[in-house]
């Protein structure tokens, strides 16, 4: 008798206590790790930035160190939201979100100190969210080890370490994970992967400091009119064969006003002007203010008093622009 009540006992009755609190914290915890994954491999190439930036390519290059990071919160990321609790998960997990918070407070502590740049984007978000040093550390801090902490309740040791059909899914999960994060330069989803999109306030384009500086101080007249503007490698010798194109279009009465922002130094923006002769303006732009705006070079985008109607991934039809002011998106941003 015993033996059949057992059998016709629900199995949500036989869970360990605090299942379902475990298993919630670790479905919130699962969920924050694979937006971090998304925010990442939209734009690679800034992670690896990231990861140079912080000395962690001294063993491996900085791509293979992304990926390898990447390829770890993914995997994590769906083993938990599909409610794998095992310690093979959850030990990593811990030492991951370490990892972050170590990143995150050495970043705090440098920029407090003045030994380190603060830069417009801090820690495992990339490009999506705009947060200080601060308040990385703080906001990891809370998103991540409360849930990290309930999710070691009520585990249900009984099954097998590794449950055969989930544990393809996180494998399958995250080999489309890499495979997302290779192909997502070539997508056309800079609008999705940056901060520079239709309907962007230019004056809200800043990068956060004691001493914020927003994109409408360094180009003051984009607040009025229409602007054209190219976000550029002043070095880069594909861009110099556009100057001629460009010259005309800034050129144009008729047309918007031509402006080109780059991180290029003081000596480098002279030597551009000196040797192509420019008509149109070109503005020395702090790095931090504009890697935020871009995947590669150059981006150009389209201003209306002060506000973005227009995007494209590389430079836009320019005879058009010259004639119209406005033109169809024709290559993707």
């Amino acid at each position: 008798m015993d033996h059949a009540m057992n059998q016709d006992t629900p199995a949500t009755a036989r869970h360990p206590r605090f299942f379902w609190v475990g298993t919630v914290a670790g479905l919130v915890l699962g969920a924050v790790l694979l937006f971090a994954v998304w925010a990442k491999a939209l734009d690679p190439s800034a992670f690896a930035e990231q990861i140079r930036m912080e000395g962690l390519d001294f063993l491996l290059s900085a791509q293979a160190v992304a990926l390898v990071a990447l390829a770890l919160e993914a995997g994590l990321g769906l083993a938990l939201l599909l409610g794998v609790r095992r310690l093979w998960v959850l030990v990593p997990a811990v030492l991951l979100v370490a990892f972050f918070l170590f990143l995150t407070g050495r970043t705090w502590y440098l920029t407090a100190h003045g030994l380190r740049t603060e830069m417009a984007g801090c820690g495992c978000f990339g490009n999506l969210v705009q947060r200080s040093p601060a308040e990385a550390f703080w906001q990891d801090l809370l998103l991540l080890v409360p849930p990290l902490a309930l999710a070691f309740l009520g585990r249900d040791r009984r099954g097998r370490l590794f449950p055969p059909l989930r544990t393809a899914a996180v494998t399958l999960g995250t080999v489309g994970a890499l495979l997302f994060a290779w192909k997502a330069p070539e997508l056309p989803l800079d609008n999705l992967a940056t901060r520079l999109r239709p309907g962007t306030a230019v004056d809200q384009i800043c990068v956060q400091g004691e001493s914020p500086l927003c994109l409408d101080t360094v180009a003051g007249g984009l607040m009025k009119g229409e602007h054209l503007v190219v976000i550029a490698d002043l070095a880069d010798p594909s861009f110099r064969q556009s100057v001629a194109a460009l010259n005309d279009t800034a050129s144009d009465p008729s047309g918007p006003r031509v402006w080109v922002l780059s991180a290029a130094t003081p000596e480098q923006v002279f030597q551009f002007r000196w040797t192509q002769g420019p008509v149109f303006q070109v503005v020395e732009t702090p790095a931090e203010l504009l890697r935020p705006l871009y995947r590669r070079l150059p981006r150009a985008f389209r201003v209306k008093d002060g506000e973005v109607v227009e995007t494209w991934t590389g430079l836009p039809p320019l005879a058009r622009v010259a004639s119209s002011g406005s033109v169809p998106l024709k290559t993707p941003a």
